[in-house]
């Protein structure tokens, strides 16, 4: 398969109807319908740029194009046409700076198009990288509209928007960074539920699969009450042993253990009227659970090798990513405290299952990550989107805001964020398509090519066993061989 070219695709569309170029999966195409729109796109750089001529303008009118066009691509500008006539302007416009020119027509669609564009492409990088740079363009008057656009696409002092609400990189603040991006209709609920439990005093539960945000609810839930003023206070049970946590929450005396040369207030007190919030509470021990609990029933705690108790009155949030009422059938967790903690629980679904707030999110994480990495003024093209959507996340948003890290640090600034960018497990369902630009398919033969090609690919890496096949896919035996037999796969 190709690289992944990222292209701008300037025309009425009608050329772009017939071409196949958008089904083609090593082409990202994004599509202007003028240049006056092709104008107001971000200070990005695509690798070419489809210009589609109707019509039988001049050669100035072209010039005057190009002269736009270049802040895209400098050379890789391909002229398309679904006219002959240009033929007697070849080398004209090949002096003026077009790269190609190509012909639309019913011969040259589909696959012959998507080809030929690449091949050209290829050609054109090839002797672009062979000569110095020059400008080809035929120059315009200072103060002319090309020349004006020209210039703010250049000087580096005006490529942001002059809007700061539509600048896509602009600084959010600390205090901002974890305030949660939601579009989707299950993660509305969630905060409706975040502001019903924000003005109680009571303890809150948090639970749902890693990485889907259960701090970021916590803090939400923090900042929305009545004690947004007072401290914020989290702590990882999963991340100390037994002993350390114990004084890590409820503090200890002088010489109370070894090494203990001074005493420590615990987090419960150091919270004082705020919230305190216990991540992962599913991995304490029954013996800290029992220490707990009485926590929770008499609003106090004992400090390490203390003899006394001490009020306190913060508000608990705890998190989990188990159940907890399969850890309390299993014994892993005490019951008592399970309904202490369950007062009000809230459930954050999975990513996957709330895509709608897939891309808010990707654009908050390249927002607040853009300035700090030094990448201003990037963007996802169409295609990226597209594969963010498409992908299952089973690492949640967490996962999402890693790759959006990753990709930042693979592009350069000012860049589109192409699928090229992303990681391999994204791009892959790029491979069994990648013969796709096929209009003579139905969607059923399409999908059935596409899975056609996954079993095989998973039959290969199981050693061709069908039993672990199933397994691994989620299907039974006799689901898997049925698929077998109705795609003529041995």
């Amino acid at each position: 398969m190709r690289t992944i070219r990222s292209l701008l695709w300037v025309g009425s569309g009608a050329g772009l109807a017939k071409s196949g170029v958008t089904e083609a999966p090593e082409l990202d195409i994004t599509w202007v319908r003028s240049l006056q729109e092709a104008n107001g796109l971000p200070a990005v750089r695509f690798e070419g740029v489809l210009f589609e001529v109707e019509g039988d303008p001049k050669e100035l009118e072209i010039a005057r194009a190009l002269s736009m066009l270049e802040r895209f691509a400098s050379l890789e500008i391909v002229l398309l046409t679904l006219s002959s006539k240009f033929e007697h302007m070849r080398e004209a416009l090949l002096s003026l700076g077009i790269g190609a020119i190509l012909l639309l027509n019913d011969d040259r669609s589909g696959h012959g198009l998507v080809n030929e564009i690449n091949t050209t492409l290829d050609s054109i990088a090839d002797k672009k990288s062979k000569r110095p740079k020059t400008c080809l363009a035929t120059p315009l008057a200072p103060g002319s509209a090309s020349s004006s656009a020209t210039s703010h696409a250049t000087d580096p002092s005006r490529r942001m928007r002059t809007n700061p609400s539509e600048a896509p990189n602009s600084y959010v603040p600390a205090t901002n960074a974890a305030r949660m991006i939601s579009k989707s209709e299950p993660m509305q609920s969630v905060l409706e539920l975040v502001g019903i439990a924000a003005s109680s005093p009571s303890t809150v539960l948090v639970t749902g699969e890693t990485g889907v945000g259960k701090e970021v609810v916590a803090r939400q839930l923090h900042a929305q009450g009545f004690r947004d003023e007072e401290p914020f206070l989290a702590i990882n049970c999963a991340a100390f042993p037994e002993h350390l946590l114990e004084s890590e929450l409820f503090g200890h005396t002088r010489g109370a253990f070894t090494g203990a040369d001074r005493s420590k207030p615990g987090l419960f007190e150091a919270a004082g009227r705020g919230t305190l919030f216990l991540d992962e509470i599913a991995e304490t021990s029954l013996t800290l659970q029992s220490k707990l609990l009485r926590v929770l029933q008499e609003r106090e705690v004992r400090s390490v090798g203390a003899t006394q108790s001490r009020p306190i009155h913060c508000r608990i949030v705890a998190a989990t990513n188990r159940v907890l009422s399969d850890e309390v059938r299993l014994g892993t967790f005490r019951e008592d405290l399970f309904y202490r903690l369950n007062v009000f629980p809230i459930g954050i679904p999975p990513l996957r299952e709330r895509r709608p707030d897939i891309l808010p999110l990707a654009r908050g994480f390249l927002t607040r990550h853009g300035p700090r990495e030094g990448k201003l003024d990037c963007h996802f093209s169409l295609a990226t989107c597209h594969l963010l959507e498409a992908y299952a996340w089973p690492g949640n948003v967490r996962e999402l805001e890693n790759e959006v890290l990753r990709m930042l640090m693979l592009t350069p600034s000012g860049q589109l964020i192409t699928p090229r960018r992303l990681s391999p497990k994204l791009t892959d369902i790029l491979e069994p398509i990648a013969a796709g630009a096929r209009p003579e398919e139905t969607l059923r033969q399409a999908l059935d090519r596409i899975e056609c090609w996954l079993l095989r690919r998973a039959l290969t890496n199981n050693d061709g066993r069908k039993a672990l096949t199933a397994r691994k896919l989620g299907l039974t035996r006799e689901g898997l061989y049925k698929k077998l037999k109705r795609l003529g796969i041995d």
